[in-house]
């Protein structure tokens, strides 16, 4: 799997690691060019969608050989985090509705990455666990998520990424909120 990343990857120029070319001081010419459209609030929710569909497809492309799909990265890692959750947790954490937590479990225990047993001190509660091939996966999680955050932040700097990753985090805490209703315009 590694090399398999490694082989995709391996034309990826990042920032400061590409040898820039030099003025006739010495210095590194700057050639950055800045997008110079001028965005509003209402670009924020078509460009953090299309971004984010973005960032899952090749999340998911780089996953492929490792027999993985889109949305079981995370139950590896919640479960790698803390093993032995129910579907409901596991649900509840990812965000999404049981019944399809439900389905990607079972989905998942076919392929070999989990397995469920009945918890030992109730019976009545099924919990998930990951098998050896599950916890061997946490490692092409990590690279795939690593190859593809490279891609996506190539030619941002240190500064950029920190800042963009507090905004977005902000972002997620204003929409994880309680909703807000809208005002209704007035008729007038």
């Amino acid at each position: 799997m590694r090399n398999v990343i490694a082989q995709r990857f391996q034309g990826l120029k990042i920032k400061g690691m590409a040898m820039g070319k030099k003025h006739k001081d010495g210095k590194k010419q700057k050639s950055k060019k800045k997008d110079q459209t001028e965005y509003t609030v209402a670009d924020l929710s078509p460009a953090l969608t299309q971004a984010a569909r973005s960032m899952r497809t090749v999340l998911s492309r780089n996953l492929l050989d490792s027999g993985l799909y889109a949305g079981q990265d995370g139950v590896i890692l919640s479960l790698a985090e803390a093993d032995g959750m129910t579907a409901g947790g596991l649900a509840q954490k990812l965000g999404v509705k049981a019944p399809t937590m439900t389905r990607t479990i079972g989905r998942m225990e076919a392929q070999g990455f989990l397995e469920r047993k009945a918890d030992a001190d109730d019976a009545r509660l099924t919990k998930v666990y990951l098998t050896e091939l599950g916890r061997g996966s946490v490692k092409a999680i990590e690279m795939g998520s690593a190859a593809c955050d490279a891609l996506a932040t190539q030619a941002f700097t240190e500064k950029e990424i920190r800042n963009l990753v507090r905004l977005l985090k902000a972002i997620d805490a204003n929409l994880q909120a309680e909703a807000v209703p809208l005002d209704e315009p007035d008729e007038n």
